[in-house]
């Protein structure tokens, strides 16, 4: 499993080792606010965190822990994802998928692993492009996305919520 590194973090793929650190993370309702709306428990964190775990296993790519460097400290995740998500219309590419804590947004710490995650996903897939889903809420996300690259082709409802659909071209 791929290690990726830049000029202020280390990503790691998820581990058991991260339980403490994503249980605090997604309890956390500003966190949670645009990506499902609430805090989960620990238990909705553990199947989480074992998702993540089978996802590398069985398709060789995933969620990575974002950490600082410097300090070890558990910024959030961002990862190459196949959820496989019930919606119309059904995701075709990789999906790519990121969050960071409150207490690291606003200190570009998601872009630079997002580029990471990018730049390993277009020198590593053959997909054409890849995909991602934002609450059309979720401005700093939407920025983001446009910032790396992505660009609006549509939107779903995805468990009851409409969310804006974004595609980016391999190497874009």
């Amino acid at each position: 499993m791929t290690v990726l590194t830049t000029e202020r973090l280390t990503l790691t793929p998820v581990a058991v080792g991260d339980m403490d650190d994503l249980t605090v993370l997604w309890a956390d309702a500003d966190f949670t606010r645009h990506i499902i709306g609430r805090g989960l428990s620990e238990e909705e964190v553990w199947f989480r965190l074992l998702r993540d775990i089978g996802h590398w296993q069985i398709k060789g790519y995933g969620n990575w822990s974002i950490r600082e460097t410097a300090t070890r400290a558990y910024v959030g995740s961002v990862g190459v994802l196949d959820y496989r998500r019930d919606m119309t219309p059904p995701f075709d590419a990789p999906e790519l998928g990121w969050g960071v804590a409150p207490a690291f947004q606003g200190r570009s710490m998601a872009r630079e692993a997002l580029q990471a995650a990018l730049g390993w996903t277009d020198r590593h897939r053959s997909e054409p492009r890849t995909v991602c889903m934002i609450s059309p809420d979720n401005v700093a996300s939407v920025r983001l996305a446009e910032r790396v690259g992505y660009s609006p082709y549509g939107h779903a409802d995805y468990k009851g919520a409409v969310v804006t659909l974004f595609e980016r071209a391999r190497g874009g």
